[in-house]
């Protein structure tokens, strides 16, 4: 064996996933997997999903892989580092990539990864796996010999992703994603993604893998992957993955006619933008099979996503809310509270957008700053840690002069309730609102 692939993420571990229990396979080590193998690497995949850190660790003291990657994000910091540590008491040499690791690559290495891989990892993986000096590999960071912090020039992304081979769903146990998503939800999902990156410049998302860039893969390519998905796995539903899937509309109507011509038809759920919605679009995705359509509105004030360089208006929300219903097609929404500069009246303002809107399910969250954002910098002075850097998670960062978290638990019931027609309990979450607005973060 020449490479160990694993990742931070145990369901067992994680009580919000097991009540939801929707579990996707992890597509970027797949596709790591399958472009390594392609060039004659041995590698295998542990799928830490449904495993368990001691059947990690026993593993690896019984293989003593040569390396150890490990993908990490934000939440999985603390496993990410568990596994390293472990990898390296047996003797391997541990790189570890993802959406976090670059941005705290010294923590991480302090920590005892050998390299971080900064951006898209097969070209930096391929490299790294072949040299004889760490100086040769692009896209990595590692403790140079004088004990200071290397960064290479950043690796080449790749320029064809019909050309990559496509994930390695064989190596790893599908059936039971499958099985897991049947026994609670009566229907099977597999994840599929036809493009890489997101050009856009909100100032809370992270670009640490791809930037800001949008590569595509040919409506022919997707189309031929999501044939054999159905005909190896028979799966009711897919999750297409992108970051925005309607972004380009031409793309959309090639791809509509290429499954319309292979007479393919299957429910799917996607993300989109609502700028990049109109009523065509909306007819094109409800004849491929489109049930739900996920849009970030993030807020009903036009104050705050401005703030957020979001690049949408508050009306394009709802209109691409209802021309989404106007096709049967289900809208979920994301939305976010506690953006800098958000008032009160912001809060009532997302409130009215979201009855308005009516959309068939949201979710929210507090904005939290995730380093190497823009976000992250205008806040950092005010950050304050709840625990050191290896037990906590960028979550965990608290903005000095915030409203508390009690603060937008009652925002959080004033939504619900207004949504519902419920007018007690909305009254009930105004008190709670003026009675906590004092309070901030220490």
């Amino acid at each position: 064996m020449d490479l160990l692939l694993t990742h931070g993420f145990f369901l067992a571990e994680d009580q919000k996933e097991l009540a939801v229990m929707k579990p996707y396979a992890p597509l970027g080590l797949l596709y790591l997997s399958s472009h390594l193998r392609a060039r004659g690497f041995d590698v295998e995949i542990y799928d830490s999903t449904f495993g368990s850190r001691e059947e990690l660790f026993r593993i690896i003291e019984t293989e003593r892989p040569p390396w150890v990657g490990i993908y990490g994000n934000l939440l999985t910091r603390r496993n990410v580092l568990a596994i390293a540590a472990a990898a390296k008491q047996c003797g391997s040499l541990v790189v570890v990539g993802g959406p976090e690791p670059s941005n705290y690559a010294e923590e991480y290495l302090r920590a005892g990864a050998d390299a971080i891989v900064a951006g898209e990892g097969e070209v930096s993986l391929e490299a790294l796996l072949r040299a004889a000096n760490f100086a040769d590999v692009p896209g990595i960071s590692y403790v140079a010999a004088n004990g200071s912090i290397a960064r290479n020039a950043a690796a080449p992304l790749l320029p064809d992703l019909d050309a990559q081979p496509w994930p390695d769903r064989e190596r790893i146990d599908v059936e039971r994603y499958l099985r897991t998503w049947r026994e609670r939800h009566g229907r099977g999902s597999i994840s599929v993604i036809t493009a890489r990156g997101c050009p856009y410049h909100c100032r809370w998302c992270s670009h640490s893998v791809y930037g800001k860039t949008h590569r595509r893969r040919s409506p022919a390519s997707v189309a031929d992957e999501i044939a054999w998905i159905m005909e190896r796995y028979r799966p009711e539903m897919l999750w297409m993955a992108d970051d925005v899937f309607t972004i380009h509309p031409g793309w959309i109507e090639r791809y509509a006619s290429e499954m319309r011509r292979r007479g393919l038809r299957i429910p799917f759920e996607c993300i989109t933008r609502a700028d990049r919605m109109n009523e065509r679009i909306a007819e094109t995705l409800a004849a491929l099979g489109c049930f739900r359509v996920w849009i970030g509105s993030e807020s009903g004030s036009q104050k705050i996503l401005d703030a957020m360089q979001r690049g949408v208006r508050v009306e394009q929300v709802r209109e691409a809310v209802r021309l989404l219903r106007g096709q049967g097609i289900e809208t979920g929404m994301f939305l976010m509270w506690g953006y800098e500069g958000e008032e009160l009246s912001d809060i009532e303002a997302t409130v009215d957008h979201v009855k308005t809107c009516r959309p068939d399910v949201f979710l929210t969250t507090i904005s939290y700053p995730i380093k190497g954002t823009p976000y992250y910098d205008e806040v950092a002075r005010r950050l304050t840690k709840a625990n050191e850097w290896s037990a906590s998670t960028d979550r965990d960062l608290k903005i000095a002069g915030r409203h508390s978290r009690r603060f937008y638990q009652f925002a959080d019931q004033l939504l619900k309730s207004e949504a519902a027609g419920m007018a007690v309990e909305a009254e009930a979450a105004r008190r709670g609102i003026e009675e906590t607005f004092a309070e901030v973060e220490a």
